[in-house]
């Protein structure tokens, strides 16, 4: 280790929920802002819950913590544990953010929904927040911490950093990697007026008590910026440098998509768009396959079935961060498909990133205007497509097909060095 990591003048406090071994996206974003703070003079210490119940694990993730780091942990009551004995399912399901639609849902998931929107404000990790700041701010003054860091959702984390700047004075940056009150499933929550006001409340007070806000896109910079004087930083996700896998390019013209496909996230033109092309094309039916790594809900599948693309899907389910990066590298083409609502256009996966460095076309489909869009359009990575493109759909995976037929079907990136991590955490330390 060299000696510019160890002289390391500035302590920063990150709280958090999700950690490794918890899995998902939204692990990544600060497991790799600490790999690299050390190099940019900063010290990270981590605060995470004892006992969390994460939905997702993926064990290969805790490789990459750094033995020196020092992580604190303090216990957490999770209700999403004791809401498991009425309903495993729908506890796993909502406790990842995935909610079904409103008439397919059961009785205990609507039950479920309602306690969760109404008697967990901000959210079921609420719990957490006082006994942290209990804990922590006997930690901050002994340890001379000057500068902390929340991150969510969960949102309630931030609440820690709105006590302990109230209690202490600290300099805070409140890090959002999703908005709050206007993320898609926060509508679905069932919420009383009282529970919606206060859900704004305290959005509100955190935004204009917080020394420095940060998030992931500039749609949600201009949505806070109408809530707010502070300080907004846009910080994208990003891509790292990851270990080498071995891998051989698919045989068929493989679509892969990475992540959750959520009931919502279901663009029915371009079902519409491979079931015309299968049955006008009778080479193309025999080359197209459909991956699927991740979750798929009940009414994307019935969706497929409905346009007879059933037999060319092929559903992997969750995997570990490396086995997905294999899919990324020897799928022809990869798929980023977000919900059509206005409440969407701010959302930038942190899985475009690693599309974009796969060396593979990406399609994405989405809601008009998004900032998807103009990162892919300005990094020359693939196209950009609303849920109302058939036209222009359907003649771009002619034309990336065609280019797979000729093996010579691939991208030309322009300027993706400002998302790798390491820039990423420069921009990040300069705030600290």
């Amino acid at each position: 280790m060299s000696s510019k990591r160890i002289e390391v003048s500035k302590k920063a406090l990150i709280i958090t929920y999700y950690w490794p071994p918890a899995g998902g996206p939204g692990v990544q974003r600060w497991l790799k802002f600490v790999k690299y703070l050390p190099d940019c003079d900063v010290n990270p210490i981590l605060f995470i819950p004892e006992n969390p119940n994460y939905p997702i694990l993926d064990k290969s993730l805790e490789l990459e913590v750094s033995d020196t780091l020092t992580i604190i942990k303090h216990p957490i009551k999770e209700p999403y544990k004791w809401a498991g004995i009425f309903s495993k399912k729908s506890s796993r399901t909502i406790s990842k953010g995935i909610i079904s639609n409103e008439k397919e849902q059961s009785l205990i998931e609507k039950m479920m929904l309602f306690v969760r929107g109404n008697f967990f404000i901000p959210d079921a990790r609420v719990g957490w927040v006082k006994p942290s700041v209990s804990f922590l701010e006997g930690y901050i003054k002994k340890e001379r911490i000057e500068t902390i860091i929340t991150t969510g959702p969960p949102h309630s984390v931030h609440l820690i950093g709105l006590k302990l700047k109230e209690k202490l004075g600290v300099k805070w940056l409140a890090d959002f990697r999703d908005p709050w009150t206007t993320i898609g499933y926060h509508k679905q929550l069932k919420l009383m007026t009282g529970s919606a006001v206060k859900h704004k409340a305290l959005e509100k007070q955190v935004l204009n008590t917080t020394d420095q806000i940060i998030v992931t896109s500039f749609t949600t910079k201009k949505e806070f910026q109408a809530l707010t004087n502070k300080p907004i930083e846009v910080i994208t996700n990003g891509y790292d440098n990851e270990a080498h896998v071995n891998f051989s390019m698919d045989t068929k013209f493989t679509l892969a998509h990475i992540g959750s496909l959520l009931s919502k996230r279901n663009p029915e033109i371009f079902w519409q768009v491979l079931h015309d092309l299968v049955t006008e094309n009778l080479n193309f039916a025999k080359s197209l396959q459909l991956n699927f790594v991740g979750f798929v809900s009940e009414e994307v599948l019935a969706s497929i079935k409905k346009h007879s693309l059933s037999d060319y899907v092929n559903v992997v389910g969750y995997v570990s961060h490396q086995e997905a990066v294999k899919y990324q590298k020897q799928s022809q083409v990869l798929l980023l498909i977000e919900i059509d609502s206005e409440d969407t256009k701010c959302i930038v996966p942190g899985k475009l990133f690693e599309y974009m460095v796969s060396n593979r076309p990406i399609v994405a489909i989405g809601p008009k205007n998004s900032d998807v869009k103009k990162i892919i359009k300005e990094t020359n990575t693939g196209h950009y497509f609303t849920y109302y493109d058939y036209d222009s759909l359907k003649r771009i995976i002619l034309e990336y097909y065609k280019a797979f037929l000729n093996e010579n079907l691939q991208v030309s990136p322009v300027g993706l060095q400002k998302y790798h991590r390491k820039a990423l955490t420069k921009s990040l330390a300069k705030l600290i």
